[in-house]
């Protein structure tokens, strides 16, 4: 019999399977198939291992049986498993989702979220948020620039920096250490964090508020990055709401935070951060980071309108979040304020 020379690396074939099958009802041997087949002796063996079902003859012994068709059928299904596992967000339902929800301003973690959250009972829609980065990163994508949907905009992840804070002498200043439990434990709502970003050439910013249950952001614009901007920032914050819903605000250390005060005027209580530690405010720092993905340093506050601040501020507030278990910040906030 003639052997066969076979490109290197190339896959068995049906042709080649039938006659694997034929050969071992001859009681050939692996090496002698595998010298007819131009293939190596480990090929031949694992096919045969993996591809041959368990059967029991007529005195009910086990024994493996090598048919060419089912090994053929276990081989394209195999194929096909590996290619969805290399090829993600194939499925076009979840594809379609998937680029709706990046171009409202979605991280992959929100999504991935959300869809379990959405379908808990149909695990079809399911997906890790790694396999949505693994899409977007795809060198196969590059030429779509699917990065450009995450809301950095950068190519590679880069770890998180807070915002210093400055050593300022402040009035009436209440340490967080003198803060009430209850607040850290984030069970009781109206319990706010406050900071301020900064504009282009420090002359303006945002007065930025974030609550500690509901993770819901307020933002409100500082024409001039001083005290009395600040102060008038926060009441229009805080004014429209009930009590029980400002009970205190925990600020940072700057300057525009010297009239905080007046905030009892609103029966608020206030608390600072200690300096250089924006960790205390954790919350409040990845809110001004958000908002940073819309308003990159440098902005100049002055030509931003009213109506654009507020659409970002929706926007923030009609996301999953995590620590949520994917619930918006708008839905919890209005449960709280429905009780």
């Amino acid at each position: 019999m003639e052997v066969r020379k076979i490109p290197k690396f190339s896959k068995l074939t049906k042709t080649e399977r039938i006659l694997i099958a034929r050969l071992k009802t001859k009681d050939y041997s692996n090496k002698r198939i595998a010298k007819i087949l131009g293939r190596s002796v480990s090929t031949i063996g694992r096919e045969i291992k993996r591809n041959s079902p368990t059967c029991y003859n007529r005195q009910g012994r086990k024994r493996k049986l090598y048919e060419p068709l089912h090994a053929q059928a276990r081989a394209e299904a195999r194929k096909k498993r590996a290619w969805r596992a290399k090829q993600p967000l194939k499925n076009p339902k979840i594809y379609a989702y998937v680029l709706e929800k990046l171009r409202d301003g979605w991280s992959p973690e929100q999504i991935a979220g959300r869809l379990r959250l959405k379908y808990p009972g149909d695990k079809s829609w399911w997906i890790s948020h790694e396999t949505i980065y693994r899409f977007i990163y795809h060198p196969d994508n590059k030429a779509g620039a699917w990065w450009e949907y995450l809301r950095r905009k950068q190519k590679r992840r880069r770890k998180k920096k807070g915002r210093k804070a400055h050593r300022v002498r402040i009035p009436d200043r209440v340490s967080i250490h003198k803060r009430p439990r209850i607040i850290e434990r984030r069970k009781q709502i109206g319990h706010w964090e406050g900071d301020s970003i900064v504009g282009k050439n420090r002359i303006n910013g945002l007065h930025t508020e974030y609550e500690r249950v509901s993770s819901i952001i307020k933002l409100e614009k500082l024409d001039r990055l001083n005290a009395e901007e600040t102060i008038s920032a926060q009441k229009k914050i805080f004014g429209p709401l009930p009590k029980f819903l400002r009970r205190s605000t925990t600020l940072d250390n700057g300057l525009e935070m010297v009239k905080h005060f007046k905030l009892k005027e609103m029966g608020m209580k206030t608390y600072f951060a200690d300096p250089y530690a924006s960790w205390q405010r954790g919350g409040n720092e990845n809110a001004n980071l958000w908002v940073r993905y819309y308003f990159p340093k440098g902005t100049g506050f002055s030509k931003i309108s009213q109506e654009e601040l507020k659409d970002v501020e929706w926007e923030l507030n009609n996301r999953p979040r995590k620590r949520l278990k994917f619930k918006t910040p708008m839905e919890v906030f209005t449960e709280h304020f429905n009780r």
